[in-house]
C-alpha cells in the first residue's frame, strides 16, 4: 500500500525519535517548535502561545535534548534554523495538520463556536468594513475572540501569521484555499476647498500643478495599490504614507489630492471625485485561509460571516461560483 507522503514523514518522524532513547511523542514540543521556526524569537513565539520566552526556551532545550541535535542557532538578531532544524519543519506541520483535522472532525462535533480567530486585513478594509463584522460577530459568539490585524503588509498563513487574511491579490502559490469576496472602486478625491484654491483640472496632465497624496512608493506592499505610475510618469505624490488613512486625513486637511477607495470616500461629503471618467481603478478583495483550517467550525462561522457582510457593504452580486 502506499501511503500519503505527510503520513510518511509523519512515521519517519517517530522512528527517528524512538531511536533517540526511547523519548514519547508529544506535539505540544513541536507546537513550541514551529512557534520559534516561524518567529524567529522566543518572545515573539512566547506571545503567540501565551506563554513567557523562558516556557519556550525551556520547551525548545528539551526537544533539542531529547532529539541530540541543535535545531536552532542562536545569535542576539535571534534564532536561524539549523539544516537539522529545517528537515524537522516539514515533520512539525505534518504532525500539526492531524492535530488541527483531530480538533476540527471531533471537536467540531460541538456546534458552538469558540476560541482565538486572528483576521489579518488591508487597513481600509478593517476599520471601515471588517469592524463592524467583528462586533456582530462577538455578539452572537460570546466565547469568540477575534483579533484584526490591520497593517499595510501581506501575511503568511503558513507561517500562522492569521487564520484567515483579506487580500487585494489573489494568491498564487501554497496550501491555500481561496475565493474571490468583491470587486471595489476608486476615484482620485479632493476636498471643495483644496480645489477651489487651486487651479483647475481638467485633464490628467493637470495634476502636474497640484499637490498629490498617496503611499510611499519603495513600501508599497502589493503591485495592486500602485496606482500613481498608472496615471503618468511625470506625476508624483508630494505628501506619501504607508498608512491609507494618513492619507484620507491629508486630504481632508486640504493638504492636496488622493486615490481613494470609494467606499470610504462616501463617508465624507466633503470629497470630490476629480476626472471620475478618465481616474478609475477597480480591484478585488480575496478571502484566503490555509487548507489546515478550512474545514475548522468556528474559521467557517468567521469566515462566511465576513465575506457576506463585505459583499453586502460593497453592494457585490458576486457568488462563489465567481
Amino acid at each position: 500500500m502506499e501511503y500519503p507522503i505527510s503520513l510518511c514523514k509523519y512515521a519517519q518522524c517517530l522512528c527517528f525519535i524512538l531511536t533517540q532513547g526511547g523519548y514519547r511523542l508529544n506535539w505540544d514540543d513541536y507546537r513550541y517548535f514551529l512557534a520559534v521556526a516561524r518567529s524567529g524569537r522566543l518572545s515573539n513565539a512566547g506571545q503567540q502561545l501565551g506563554v513567557d520566552h523562558a516556557t519556550v526556551g525551556r520547551r525548545i532545550k528539551a526537544l533539542e535534548k531529547s532529539l541530540s541535535t541543535n535545531l536552532f542557532d542562536r545569535s542576539p538578531q535571534g534564532y536561524s534554523l539549523t539544516d537539522e532544524g529545517e528537515n524537522l519543519v516539514s515533520i512539525a506541520e505534518s504532525m500539526e495538520t492531524g492535530a488541527i483535522a483531530a480538533q476540527s472532525d471531533i471537536g467540531g462535533q460541538n456546534d458552538s463556536v469558540s476560541g482565538v480567530v486572528r483576521i489579518g486585513a488591508p487597513e481600509g478594509m478593517a476599520t471601515s468594513i471588517l469592524a463592524e463584522c467583528a462586533a456582530e460577530l462577538c455578539q452572537n459568539h460570546p466565547a469568540l475572540e477575534l483579533q484584526i490585524v490591520a497593517m499595510p503588509r501581506t501575511f503568511s498563513l503558513s507561517k500562522r501569521e492569521a487564520d484567515i487574511a483579506i487580500a487585494v491579490s489573489r494568491p498564487t502559490a501554497g496550501r491555500l484555499k481561496f475565493r474571490k469576496i468583491s470587486d471595489y472602486t476608486l476615484h482620485l478625491y479632493g476636498t471643495r476647498d483644496y480645489l477651489d484654491a487651486n487651479p483647475e483640472v481638467k485633464k490628467i496632465e493637470d495634476l502636474k500643478r497640484i499637490r498629490g497624496i498617496g503611499y510611499v512608493p519603495d513600501l508599497i506592499y502589493d503591485k495592486e495599490l500602485d496606482y500613481i505610475p498608472l496615471l503618468g510618469p511625470d506625476i508624483k505624490p508630494y505628501l506619501t504614507s504607508t498608512s491609507v488613512h494618513v492619507q484620507l486625513e491629508a486630504t481632508l486637511a486640504n493638504g492636496g489630492v488622493c486615490i481613494l477607495h470609494d467606499f470610504i470616500a462616501k463617508e465624507h461629503p466633503q470629497l470630490i471625485k476629480i476626472l471620475p471618467e478618465e481616474i478609475s481603478f477597480t480591484r478585488t478583495f480575496w478571502y484566503i485561509v490555509h487548507e489546515d483550517y478550512a474545514k475548522s467550525q468556528r474559521i467557517r462561522t468567521v469566515s462566511d460571516a465576513i465575506i457576506a457582510h463585505i459583499r453586502k457593504k460593497l453592494g457585490s452580486g458576486t457568488s462563489d461560483h465567481d
